[in-house]
C-alpha cells in the first residue's frame, strides 16, 4: 500500500501527532519515512536600517539558527523511525511557502502519502491565514493523511 510516506514537520507539539502517526503507519506496512521540515529564507527586508552594515552576521545567524532547528527536529523524527524499526530520510528545504515546498519533496522523494498535522483552523481565521495543511491538499495528487 503505501511504501514511502512523507511527513512534514516543524517541530511542534501538534506535528508530533504526524510523527507518531506516520511512523506507526510505516511500521504497520513495511514502508519507510521521509520526514521533511521547511524553514523560511532569509528576508533582507526584516534587518533594520540602523543595521544594514551587520546584513551579513544577521545571515550568518539565521542560517545558524535553521540548522540548529532542523537538526534538532530531523534528528528527532529519525530516532522515532530507528525506535519502530522503520528506515527514514530526512530533507531540509528552505522555500516561502512552505506546501510547495513539502509537495515537490514528496515527489523527489517518490513518497506515496503525505501526513502532516493541521491546526484546525475554521472560519475567518481560516480565510485569513490560509493553511499549509489546505494548500498541500488543494495542490497535490498524492494522498495526504491530515492528524489533528
Amino acid at each position: 500500500m503505501y511504501r514511502n510516506i512523507l511527513i512534514a514537520t516543524d517541530g511542534s507539539d501538534l506535528a508530533e501527532k504526524a510523527v507518531s502517526h506516520g511512523v506507526s503507519l510505516a511500521k504497520s506496512v513495511g514502508g519507510k519515512v521521509t520526514a521533511v521540515i521547511v524553514e523560511t529564507p532569509f528576508n533582507v527586508f526584516s534587518v533594520p536600517e540602523s543595521q544594514i552594515r551587520q546584513m551579513p552576521a544577521a545571515f550568518a545567524q539565521h542560517a545558524e539558527h535553521v540548522k540548529q532547528h532542523a537538526g534538532k527536529v530531523l534528528n528527532h523524527v529519525a530516532g522515532a523511525a530507528k525506535a519502530a524499526g522503520v528506515p527514514c530520510d530526512t530533507v531540509q528545504v528552505e522555500d516561502d511557502q512552505p506546501y510547495r515546498a513539502i509537495i515537490k519533496t514528496a515527489e523527489d522523494e517518490g513518497c506515496d502519502l503525505i501526513v502532516m498535522a493541521s491546526h484546525g483552523r475554521s472560519g475567518i481565521s481560516a480565510v485569513l491565514l490560509g493553511s499549509v495543511t489546505n494548500k498541500v491538499l488543494t495542490h497535490t495528487k498524492i494522498p495526504v493523511l491530515v492528524c489533528h
